[in-house]
């Protein structure tokens, strides 16, 4: 605070706990009579003789809490935003996971329909052409040979398949907690500059309120803002 200023806002605060001092006196309580216009009029010259530091601290605070309700909303539509997209690679991988399922399951069935009917032409083709092939008891057995074979093949490729696509769901269910973890990482940042932001403001109201806490007490305290009986308002 300038010097002048100081001096100032001294000699009318001052005149303000004198003009108290030699109020006159109300019977009986503890209340003085002061001179409404005069004190009015005193209350204003000390309002302009205030540094402007003060308003600018009003505006930190304004700044802080915007910022801090701008921080959270962002923080809430971010968190959001990786929920859904979260969601979504989960049901896609849920769906292609069964689609291949499906895939594997129709497959191996034509393997094992194509195989037990390759197996009874042969026992058909072996009663047939008995008199040059061997006993149609050895040509059955085969032929349940080669089904079960096949069938076995059937089975594993199908397994296969199945492990095929498990691994391929964890792998976008990594992804998606991946991206949901930068997505976090990047909204501690927004929050931690906010934090900073804030700080910033708290002390440069704190250096405001160290400086305006030297000023000399008054006697009359009125709640700032405040309107009187004739509509003025208070600084």
């Amino acid at each position: 605070m300038a010097d002048a200023t100081r001096a100032r806002t001294d000699k009318l605060l001052n005149e303000l706990v004198e003009v108290v001092e030699t109020a006159r006196t109300v019977p009986m309580s503890a209340s003085c009579v002061v001179p409404r216009e005069h004190v009015l009029d005193l209350l204003d010259a000390l309002r302009e003789a205030l540094p402007p530091e003060l308003d600018a601290a009003h505006r930190v605070l304004a700044r802080r809490d915007a910022l801090l309700a701008e921080a959270a909303e962002s923080a809430a539509r971010t968190r959001g935003e990786a929920e859904d997209a979260a969601g979504q690679i989960r049901d896609q991988a849920g769906t292609q996971a069964d689609a291949i399922l499906a895939d594997a399951r129709h497959q191996a069935g034509e393997v094992v329909r194509a195989a037990e009917a390759e197996a009874f032409r042969t026992v058909e083709s072996a009663g047939d052409e008995h008199a040059s092939l061997v006993s149609a008891t050895t040509v059955h057995r085969n032929a349940q040979d080669a089904a079960a074979r096949l069938r076995s093949e059937a089975d594993d490729y199908a397994d296969a398949t199945r492990a095929a696509s498990d691994r391929y769901a964890v792998a976008l269910r990594a992804d998606s907690e991946g991206y949901a973890d930068r997505t976090l990482l990047d909204l501690m940042a927004v929050l931690r500059q906010a934090v900073a932001s804030a700080a910033e403001g708290r002390r440069a109201l704190a250096a405001r309120r160290t400086e305006s806490s030297q000023l000399p007490p008054t006697s009359v305290e009125r709640p700032l803002g405040e309107p009187d009986a004739a509509g003025r308002a208070r600084g």
